[in-house]
């Protein structure tokens, strides 16, 4: 499952409640804003850290973010945690499904194609507690639109769609 391809449903099922929203893709900001950052770890964390700033720049225009980014090191998300309002970050974790890799780019880290690769050869601090785990189910991984909904569901329990 991709994480672009899980935003964009998402984006889509805001928008079909009349929510704003914006995606900011991690493979879109290393294009423009971030391309002179690499994959070493302070990189990385200058990475998470100016996607923090812009989330936080539409959220205060009244728009709901979807950061679609890998953030390796907990305490870069919480980071960006501590710039947004109460409960305003809302923290996702989507439950590996290589199964579903569109770029193949998995099976290439697990070759050793390619190095440096986030949970594969590369670290990763899964949250400890966030708000949202996105799972397979019966050792299946669920549509990007369930998992779409699933959020979506989410965010009216909390209040986050109200008027």
């Amino acid at each position: 499952m991709g994480k672009s391809t899980l935003a964009c449903s998402l984006s889509r099922e805001l928008h079909s409640k009349g929510k704003l929203s914006y995606i900011l893709d991690g493979d879109n900001l290393r294009h423009g804003l971030n391309k002179d950052l690499d994959f070493e770890p302070e990189d990385r964390t200058e990475n998470i850290r100016r996607t923090g700033e812009v989330a936080k720049l539409f959220a205060d225009a009244g728009l709901i973010c979807v950061a679609s980014l890998i953030s390796p090191y907990r305490r870069d998300r919480d980071t960006c945690r501590a710039m947004l309002p109460d409960a305003n970050f809302i923290e996702a974790r989507l439950q590996l499904c290589e199964a579903r890799d569109p770029k193949g780019l998995y099976k290439l880290a697990r070759a050793g194609k390619i190095k440096g690769f986030t949970g594969i050869d590369d670290p990763y601090e899964p949250p400890i507690n966030c708000e949202i785990e996105l799972k397979q189910e019966y050792g299946v991984c669920p549509t990007p639109t369930l998992m779409a909904g699933n959020v979506v569901t989410y965010l009216e329990e909390k209040g986050f769609l109200e008027c």
